[in-house]
């Protein structure tokens, strides 16, 4: 354990020197794969935030899915620090968009205009822990992601480095994210 930790320090130090440059991390861990229309990628994302123990950060172009925006309001009841990232324009644009429910349930929402898009798809579970988890892909967290969409998801698990790697880039954009208000 505290060898991880010293690579994970070591592996932190760097990251300001690779501004620019694509990281390189070893292959580690476990991996699941979802294509949809056909796999049940949404049970397995919900799946995924239902063994949260800590901390769940996303990022999402678009969540509209009511299965995974109630499951993550049910890990904020149950203690759980959740906290998510959306794109401005398709939360106002969204009539079914799922964040001014979340932020009403609790769940700390951030908008972020700073770009053309925001259209992360990512979803970080209990970062800094060997059995961290890094859920990303093309599949927003939608409906029309599970049942219209041809999407795919990747469950990464137990490669703390690529969770602190995608950790530090939620926390850059977290930065310069502006809070959604209740009834915006």
């Amino acid at each position: 354990m505290i060898r991880q930790a010293a690579l994970l320090a070591c592996l932190l130090a760097s990251l300001p020197a690779l501004a620019g440059e694509p990281l390189q991390l070893g292959a580690r861990g476990d991996i699941q794969v979802a294509f949809t229309p056909g796999d049940d990628a949404a049970s397995m994302i919900i799946e995924a935030i239902h063994r949260a123990r800590r901390q769940i950060l996303v990022q999402a172009y678009s969540l509209t899915h009511k299965d995974i925006a109630q499951a993550l309001a049910d890990a904020r009841r149950r203690g759980i620090d959740v906290q998510v990232i959306a794109d401005p324009e398709q939360h106002e644009r969204g009539a079914t968009s799922r964040l001014a429910w979340l932020a009403e349930q609790g769940v700390p929402v951030w908008l972020d205009g700073e770009h053309a898009a925001a259209h992360n798809k990512v979803m970080l579970i209990d970062t800094g822990a060997p059995d961290a988890v890094v859920l990303t892909g093309s599949f927003n967290f939608t409906h029309a992601a599970q049942y219209r969409n041809a999407e795919n998801l990747l469950l990464l698990r137990g490669n703390p480095a690529l969770a602190e790697a995608y950790a530090a880039n939620w926390r850059r954009h977290r930065i310069h994210a502006l809070p959604l208000h209740h009834g915006r």
